[in-house]
């Protein structure tokens, strides 16, 4: 059943040249498949997401994708020389060091909006 399956999560992008163009120069991937509906990415970790126009995309207001990463510092960083801009929402019991939210028992996360606005976090917590 559900619990034997995979699952995609779908990220809308109003102009697909434009978001490509994003993903690739600015978090470094490729399309690991393209086809009349979109793009597909598929991460070394074994998983996906698919890249799909619509007049809709940048229209919800919580993170619709998250990064599980070994350092979400490193991670930080990294984006930061590339121009990325960071997100910072106040949230109860959140510290901040710079860009980067600190959660007592939840880890670290950071925040950014991709080219269509859509909410994206990195986050170190474990994720079994």
């Amino acid at each position: 059943m559900l619990n034997d399956s995979t699952v995609t999560a779908n990220v809308p992008a109003s102009d697909i040249d434009r978001a490509r163009t994003f993903y690739a120069d600015m978090l470094g991937l490729t399309p690991s498949d393209e086809n009349a509906g979109g793009l597909v990415y598929t991460t070394a970790g074994g998983t996906s997401f698919f890249l799909y126009p619509t007049e809709y995309a940048g229209q919800a207001g919580h993170t619709i994708a998250q990064w599980h990463v070994s350092s979400v510092d490193d991670e930080v960083r990294e984006l930061k020389a590339k121009g990325l801009q960071f997100e910072h929402y106040d949230m109860p019991g959140v510290t901040w060091d710079g860009d980067v939210a600190r959660m007592e028992g939840m880890g670290s996360a950071a925040w950014f909006k991709d080219s269509e606005g859509n909410i994206m976090c990195l986050d170190d917590a474990p994720t079994g």
